[in-house]
């Protein structure tokens, strides 16, 4: 596949609605989303739900299918572009944040997705996705989590919870595992997310979210591996346990959960963390419950520390505050740049000065 990258012209934001002349005659369907290329995954893995919800949600966006990209590592989850028919690069293992920053400020008209596994997004990859966070490039970033390394026969990922018997961890992992929502917002992310794969439409609406954000968006999509490291999740994904081990957040509304909204975490004054309560029992009454704030950093930083069985698992839009882009940025520096220098340089006479010889 090839990487959709040309003279760097600042052209519309993608994500607003296409004008008449840029719309297809046609309304997209996911199955314009779909390319002749066999999928290849283990049966019964979570990448083909998020394949669904991705392919399903792209003629929502009203982006024509000529200005996305969608870029990848090494993994299992780097076979996303040749099941996407858009423009995509399959690159190397953990620089796929580098290759997605260069396409974005070559072209910034171009709608670029990074698509990333717990492995080659948090070890190899970890030092370029902190800078693409930090930098808030607009780019969509999806990180499939499943706790391993599937592609190479289920050794430990950063992600794998102390204890995991692995082939290279046969007596079980020692390792502290990463939280990749605590990364990302420890890296600068104005923007994160979680997301279930088998949960779909609360999957596509956190996506939906994300790619409306303007500037760098985090999600994490807890995602089942089969073979490897089957029911890793279970604790807060299994139906009989989900309405209890798991609560999904909405900006304005009280943090409440369990299978009749009876339960909701309030914010314990003394230690500054959060604890599940039960309005009506207890002395404890509805305004105990905390409200969402989607923009309070602090409250996302507690919501990603809650684990199961302890506390319920959040998933939806966890955090956004929007912040100045960074493509946007140095298109303007660079624009400022050849306004005060009368206009564009040439670059055949750059090369040529100074300290120059021949061969």
């Amino acid at each position: 596949m090839n990487a959709a990258v040309s003279a760097p012209v600042r052209l519309p934001d993608p994500r607003s609605t296409p004008d008449a002349a840029a719309a297809p005659a046609t309304p997209l369907t996911a199955k314009d989303f779909a390319t002749d290329q066999e999928v290849r995954w283990c049966p019964g893995c979570g990448d083909y739900a998020i394949l669904k919800t991705i392919q399903q949600l792209m003629p929502q966006l009203g982006v024509p299918r000529e200005r996305l990209v969608f870029v990848s590592g090494i993994g299992c989850a780097a076979r996303f572009p040749y099941y996407m028919d858009t423009y995509g690069m399959h690159t190397i293992h953990g620089r796929a944040p580098a290759f997605a920053t260069g396409v974005k400020l070559a072209n910034p008209e171009l709608d670029v997705w990074l698509v990333t596994g717990d492995g080659d997004g948090l070890s190899i990859g970890g030092n370029h996705l902190l800078h693409l966070l930090r930098r808030n490039v607009d780019v969509q970033v999806l990180l499939f989590n499943n706790e391993a390394y599937g592609l190479t026969k289920g050794q430990y990922s950063p992600t794998s919870r102390e204890g995991t018997r692995t082939p290279s961890t046969p007596e079980g992992s020692v390792d502290h595992p990463v939280s990749p929502l605590a990364f990302a917002l420890g890296a600068g992310a104005r923007f994160i997310g979680r997301g279930i794969d088998t949960v779909r439409p609360r999957l596509a609406e956190v996506v939906r979210r994300a790619h409306a954000h303007r500037g760098a968006s985090f999600i994490e999509i807890f995602q089942n591996c089969p073979v490897y490291n089957d029911g890793a999740f279970a604790a807060f994904t299994a139906r009989e346990r989900a309405p209890v081990a798991q609560i999904e957040v909405s900006h304005g509304e009280p943090l409440r959960f369990g299978r009749n909204a009876e339960m909701g975490l309030r914010l314990d004054p003394r230690r500054l963390r959060l604890e599940v309560v039960e309005p009506g029992r207890d002395g404890m009454t509805d305004e105990d419950v905390c409200i969402h704030d989607e923009t309070n950093r602090v409250l996302a930083q507690l919501l990603v520390a809650m684990e199961s069985p302890d506390l319920p698992v959040a998933t939806g839009v966890v955090y956004c505050d929007p912040a100045p882009e960074f493509v946007d940025a140095v298109v303007a520096q660079r624009e400022g740049v050849r306004e005060a220098r009368g206009g564009i340089a040439d670059l055949d006479a750059l090369l040529r000065s100074g300290h120059t010889w021949r061969v």
